[in-house]
């Protein structure tokens, strides 16, 4: 058996290799490093993939959600309500803009931010709401449409593990995670289900306007060179990372389509397990592309079971080990432990298995003999 990867980025590497190398030596020799052609064409097959449009290239993801912030205009103290069950760059970002974040509870099923916990959180100071389409989910877009709309809030789909997700409304429509809100971010770090060969992440966004005040401010505020009309940053996707990103688009529904397979090859040898619950899916099959396959452990010592598998040779991840309301640098007088009560436990419980397009059948099989033998110890 072939080592196991979290992450084969290798192994996939291996796959596309001519074409990449091939690429990247355009890239190089043509020079033109910033903003080239690979840039424009990438931005382009992207629109047309996720039928929105306009797709806005930057440096990396959480550049993406404060660049889509600073768009909207919000000022300081306005207050954006988020999940506490996420990565810290979605609170970062609107910590950075000196914005006010509100954190609330996810759902136990989905992990995704529960509905009834922003009603509950929205104040005559809210102005935006961030859901965060965990491990590859969905989160509850008709609803969160719903009360912004009612509230006239904006929204900011965090998309960073996603891409490629199609989310189905209660009337039927489809639509690509990260185009139904009013913006969306998201991430291209390597071990993405679209990731690049280092940083690099995008802004969408069906809105005209706000396409062009975001265009201007990722290049320091400029629509022409020395002239700066908004403040801005320096944020842009340079070509070498756009070119591996076309490359890697024209095959993502593929890599998302092998995740769901091996996502549904292990809840088969899990099924009947009473320690261990598998994820669940909302709704239609292409709603959730696995960025991460985690479980929930019942009456077992997560710790030591990441221990365990360690020591076999399988590597895993606890995503996440500490609530965001009780990050030292994240911590409110606001906030009540009764309002956590799913993250709080959720953090006892979840571990992430290897998930990529490399994984095998043999690898599968000792990943999970190995768990259910732990649990069942």
């Amino acid at each position: 058996m072939k080592k196991i990867q979290m992450v084969d980025l290798k192994g996939q590497y291996e796959e596309i290799k001519e074409t990449i190398n091939a690429s990247v030596l355009n890239v190089i020799e043509s020079t033109a490093f910033i903003n080239g052609p690979e840039v424009h064409n990438f931005q382009k097959n992207l629109e047309d993939y996720l039928d929105v449009k306009h797709v806005i290239p930057c440096a990396n993801g959480t550049d993406a959600l404060q660049i889509a912030m600073m768009g909207l205009g919000l000022e300081p103290g306005d207050e954006v309500i988020t999940a506490d069950f996420t990565f810290a760059a979605t609170v970062e970002v609107i910590a950075l803009l000196r914005l006010t974040p509100v954190l609330v509870d996810v759902e136990p099923d989905t992990f995704n931010i529960d509905i009834d916990a922003i009603k509950k959180a929205i104040t005559p100071k809210t102005k935006a709401i961030v859901p965060v389409h965990l491990f590859g989910q969905c989160a509850n877009m008709d609803a969160i449409m719903e009360i912004a709309n009612e509230h006239n809030l904006f929204v900011i789909e965090d998309n960073a593990q996603a891409i490629g997700a199609t989310y189905t409304s209660g009337n039927g429509t489809k639509a690509k995670a990260g185009t139904i809100g009013h913006v969306a971010s998201t991430s291209f770090f390597p071990s993405k289900n679209l990731g690049c060969y280092g940083d690099g992440g995008a802004i969408f966004t069906n809105d005209d306007e706000l396409a062009h005040t975001i265009r201007g401010i990722v290049n320091h505020g400029m629509y022409r060179r020395y002239y700066h009309d908004v403040v801005g940053v320096n944020s842009r996707l340079d070509s070498i990372q756009a070119t591996i990103l076309n490359t890697k688009l024209s095959r993502l529904d593929e890599y998302n389509n092998r995740r769901k397979e091996a996502a549904r090859k292990y809840d088969e040898a899990f099924k009947g397990q009473e320690h261990i619950v598998t994820p669940f899916r909302n709704g239609a099959d292409d709603n959730h592309v696995f960025h991460q396959y985690t479980l929930k452990v019942k009456n077992t010592n997560r710790d030591a079971l990441v221990q365990h598998l360690n020591e076999n040779g399988i590597p895993c991840g606890v995503y996440y080990p500490v609530p965001l309301h009780n990050q030292k640098a994240y911590q409110d007088e606001r906030y009540n432990e009764a309002d956590f009560t799913v993250t709080n436990q959720l953090v006892k419980e979840v571990i992430s298995l290897p998930m990529h397009t490399e994984l095998d059948d043999e690898q599968i099989a000792f990943i999970t003999n190995t768990i259910i033998e732990f649990v069942n110890g």
